[in-house]
């Protein structure tokens, strides 16, 4: 099942572009991982990857989703993925929050210029300063293959995932 969600921009100055589509070529972006590390999506081509995009560090409901893939990551290494959760909290947050919770896998700060990876991915919300929970995931040409944009307060469906992955196969 594939959504897509079209965000206006709002607010001076704001610049969020439209939920890209599947099919189209995924933004290209870098940002610092919990380590202070350049991450570039560019760098994983000719693996999948699913940017997963959530609001704050440390909050219930994005605790629990990225424990559940923490909890699943064989899904995901099963289908040559790579995942990069995003949010615009601090790479010292990033940093806290993963080493409490174990997760094995990058968390990408969007916090300065404050969310503008989620911009160009239609996913920041501007009136709370805050990333919504955007779910992309890119085969390893780069190209968009699934997408979902949930409302705020309700958590990602794991089974979703695990169909969008098996849909891509290992590369």
């Amino acid at each position: 099942m594939t959504q897509a969600v079209q965000r206006e921009a709002s607010g001076p100055g704001s610049a969020v572009s439209p939920v890209p589509g599947v099919g189209d070529p995924a933004p290209d972006f870098e940002l610092a991982n919990q380590f202070g590390e350049p991450v570039r999506l560019s760098d994983f081509r000719g693996r999948n990857v699913a940017i997963v995009f959530y609001p704050f560090a440390f909050s219930g409901i994005c605790t629990g989703e990225l424990c559940e893939i923490r909890d699943n990551l064989a899904l995901f290494e099963d289908a040559d993925a790579v995942v990069l959760a995003v949010s615009v909290d601090s790479k010292f947050a990033q940093r806290a929050y993963a080493e409490k919770e174990g997760y094995g896998f990058d968390l990408l700060a969007d916090f300065w210029p404050h969310g503008a990876v989620a911009s160009a991915y239609g996913v920041f919300d501007p009136d709370s300063g805050m990333a919504l929970r955007g779910t992309f995931i890119i085969d390893a040409a780069g190209i968009v293959r699934y997408v979902v944009v949930n409302p705020r307060g309700q958590a990602r469906d794991f089974a979703e995932y695990r169909a969008a992955l098996t849909g891509l196969g290992g590369s």
